[in-house]
């Protein structure tokens, strides 16, 4: 599986001509990790949600395994994303109201893929096990990042799109988090995508890109 970018430049930025990051042309193959880092503004989560489908306002083509991602229609996108592409926003997308297992249980439910007890088995590893009863709305920016990795990590896919997702954590628990993406993505075979303002994180990466 790959994702192919050929000369992409969003619709805001068309008429910048000093700009240096975009035209963007890459290829991100299944199986290799990448790296992409640049100070804020410089379009790290406007290139991670072209690859995901929520945005379109882009000149030039992306394509899925040779496929135009704007032809894809919604039916098609909704399996790629149970299937395909799971997904740490940088602002999480948590259900506020619900507690954390109640939020990672839906995702169990969503995609049948893992049980009860992977949950447990994820939390205990990254340190939140005493926090699953607890709403998300009552924990603490970091602890929300561990919940929301865990749920990435509780579907199928071939490529991970992590936006930013250590933002707020430490350097112990940055290493856990890399350890439980990194077993989960062998087991699948499967890429990560991860963006960052300038630090390296804990993954093996294939190729790094500076926006």
């Amino acid at each position: 599986m790959k994702i192919h970018f050929a000369e992409i430049i969003p619709i805001p930025l068309i008429d910048n001509r000093s700009n240096k990051i975009w035209p963007l042309s890459i290829e991100f193959e299944c199986g290799k990790n990448y790296l992409i880092t640049s100070p804020s503004g410089k379009g790290k989560t406007t290139l991670i949600h072209f690859i995901y489908g929520l945005r379109s306002d882009y000149i030039g083509k992306i394509t899925l395994d040779k496929k135009n991602i704007k032809k894809i229609n919604k039916i098609d996108w909704a399996e790629y994303r149970q299937e395909k592409f799971s997904i740490v926003y940088q602002d999480l997308r948590l259900f506020q109201d619900l507690t954390a297992m109640e939020n990672l249980l839906l995702k169990v439910t969503l995609t049948n893929y893992k049980i009860r007890k992977d949950i447990f088995t994820m939390a205990e590893m990254f340190g939140v096990q005493d926090l699953l009863n607890n709403k998300c709305s009552t924990l603490s920016y970091g602890q929300q990042q561990r919940i929301a990795i865990i749920r990435s990590l509780l579907q199928p896919f071939k490529f991970l799109l992590l936006d930013e997702p250590f933002s707020h954590l430490d350097k112990d628990n940055m290493k856990l988090g890399c350890d439980l993406i990194s077993a989960e993505c062998a087991r699948q075979n499967a890429s990560v995508i991860v963006t960052s303002l300038n630090e390296e994180y804990f993954f093996n990466y294939e190729k790094r890109i500076n926006l």
